[in-house]
């Protein structure tokens, strides 16, 4: 039987802290306030690493409408890690090819994963709220993650800054009352007006753009190809533009240019949104409405991400305009950042500081977001007689000439960035080529095992892992006793052996290792790799150092710098 996760409430339920018997004082490892995709995201991955933690939400449902609706193959990978990709993917409408029109005519397309060997799709559109949904479904499965429906922040206050005591305490509202909940870090995931920013008395700094857009979801039967379609000036919309993609159960996502002057409130009337959708789809298209809303966007970010034991993500730290689909593919990367940092720091094996990481690291991936999202509005949006006569301009030659092509920013596409400043990284000592470098985020492959064929990435991420290329039986003595020492480390070390693809008998097995065959030879083509090719990823399936071939010393200190324990100065220098 289908969930209707639309329409899911959840009951209040009164918690330890209300009691009259509560210890006061007592401290959770972890609170997360908010719980859309980046607060469930963070609280999944906490708990899988072992730490306990408590989701609280002001709300007693899930999504209202179809908000976020497009996945990225990188958000799907996380996903993948906490449990509930595949289904995400089975329900989801796949997509890789985008197509450009001017007026009625398509000037290119573009294909967002041209290449095979990937488990995951480019894209896939999927409603918010299933997308909760299905997070919730795997919240519920951990036995150290509660969640408290109906359980408001209404106050915050910090104790002990900058301490080994530090700790934060929550003032929070639920129908029986008032009652304070202790914890050693908070993760405000709480949204775009994010109450607990407000609480502390902080803001963001960007830019708001002046123009509106309407956003209806259509359900209808059509024969539209599964992919992203972007029309400038079309004949049923002129002068603005229009978006049209396609979602599960025969929802149809449709954005229309406004401008700035358009009335947000009258626009949403049914009288107003359905002859829009009926100029776009035909005088006898037959649909119905399922959910509209007017936005205005903007481009923002707070200063800083990381306020004491106060940590923000997602919309609650950084706002984009909706071209790219930056906002919550940028929200669960930052939920993945910082969930291992946080066990970690917690379990004692790496400083406090390793979280100012989780800060820097993610500015720099919302500003390079918030970059290019602001490019893309401008392009869509032109603000000025100039800028409108250079766009079209572009428009008109891409329909001939690539070099144009190239210009044309309909909403450049997310994916993930690449951290190439982080103290984290050590800089490469051999030359490799490629775009695994440390800072960039593992890219799959098919492999195969004693188990059967599989995917790359089921074996990265977690905790650190040492991804070696050489099945055991090729490799030197002395790289095996290295290996050894390595998986019996201060930061121990799950080891990946990815063999050559033709190997016969199938590779020895290796104590607390997976032994893999690269199927098809791409992993070392991707990973630039030769026998003996060592590659360091981090918990968050991010590489952070490689060599050619394995030295025990060199990993040892990388992982120490990998965790923060670095001193400040290398750490600086590195970085630079």
């Amino acid at each position: 039987m289908s969930i209707d996760y639309q329409r899911l409430t959840f009951e209040y339920q009164p918690c330890a802290e209300q009691g009259p018997e509560h210890a006061a004082g007592h401290a959770h490892p972890v609170i997360v306030v908010g719980a859309g995709p980046v607060g469930l995201a963070t609280a999944i991955d906490l708990a899988q690493l072992g730490v306990p933690v408590v989701l609280v939400d002001d709300d007693c449902t899930l999504s209202s409408g179809s908000r976020a609706i497009c996945f990225a193959k990188r958000t799907l990978d996380i996903f993948d890690r906490l449990g509930c990709g595949e289904r995400m993917v089975e329900k989801g409408v796949c997509w890789n090819v985008g197509k450009v029109f001017l007026r009625d005519e398509q000037v290119y397309g573009f294909d967002l994963l041209p290449e095979s060997g990937h488990q995951r799709p480019a894209f896939i559109n999927l409603q918010q709220y299933y997308a909760e949904g299905f997070l919730l479904d795997r919240a519920r499965q951990l036995p150290n993650l509660q969640v408290r429906w109906k359980h408001k922040v209404v106050g915050i206050a910090q104790r002990h800054a900058g301490t080994p005591d530090a700790a934060v305490t929550l003032t929070v509202e639920t129908p029986d009352g008032t009652y304070a909940l202790d914890g050693r870090y908070v993760v405000a995931a709480d949204g775009a007006r994010s109450p607990l920013r407000g609480l502390l008395g902080l803001d963001s700094k960007g830019r708001t753009f002046k123009d509106r857009f309407l956003i209806a979801d259509v359900k209808m039967e059509a024969d539209f190809p599964t992919e992203r379609w972007f029309w400038f000036d079309p004949p049923f919309h002129p002068n603005q533009s229009v978006l049209l993609h396609r979602q599960p159960d025969n929802v149809w996502r449709i954005d229309f240019q406004l401008g700035w002057d358009a009335d947000p409130v009258a626009e949403k009337a049914p009288e107003r949104v359905m002859p829009r959708v009926q100029a776009l789809l035909g005088p006898d298209a037959k649909f119905t409405l399922e959910w509209v809303s007017v936005y205005t966007f903007s481009c923002l970010r707070m200063d800083s991400f990381r306020h004491g034991n106060v940590l923000f993500a997602g919309d609650a730290a950084h706002g984009v305009s909706p071209f790219g689909a930056r906002g919550a593919n940028s929200g669960v990367q930052d939920a993945e950042n910082l969930a291992w940092k946080l066990a970690f720091v917690l379990q004692g094996r790496a400083p406090d500081s390793l979280l100012d990481t989780y800060a820097s690291e993610r500015e720099y991936a919302a500003d390079e977001n918030i970059r290019n999202s602001t490019r893309s509005t401008d392009f869509i949006t032109p603000k000025s007689p100039v800028s409108k006569v250079f766009r079209d301009a572009v428009l008109n030659l891409s329909k001939q000439h690539a070099f144009a092509r190239q210009l044309v920013n309909s909403g450049r596409l997310s994916v993930p960035a690449v951290l190439h400043a982080s103290p984290l990284n050590t800089p490469d000592s051999s030359a490799f080529a490629g775009r695994m470098v440390p800072g960039a985020a593992c890219v799959d492959a098919p492999v195969s095992g004693v188990t059967g064929t599989g995917w790359l990435l089921q074996h990265l991420g977690g905790q650190f892992t040492g991804l070696v290329f050489g099945a055991p039986d090729t490799l030197d003595a002395s790289v095996l006793h290295a290996l050894q020492r390595l998986q019996q480390g201060m930061t121990p070390l799950k080891l990946v052996f990815a063999g050559a693809g033709d190997a016969s008998p199938p590779a020895p097995a290796w104590p607390g290792a997976a032994v893999l065959r690269d199927a098809e030879g791409l992993a070392a083509q991707r990973y630039d790799a030769q026998p003996g090719t060592f590659y360091l990823i981090r918990p968050d399936q991010h590489v952070c150092a490689r060599w050619r071939q394995v030295d025990a010393a060199a990993v040892e200190k990388a992982l120490e710098r990998a965790t923060g324990k670095a001193p400040a100065a290398q750490a600086a220098q590195l970085a630079a």
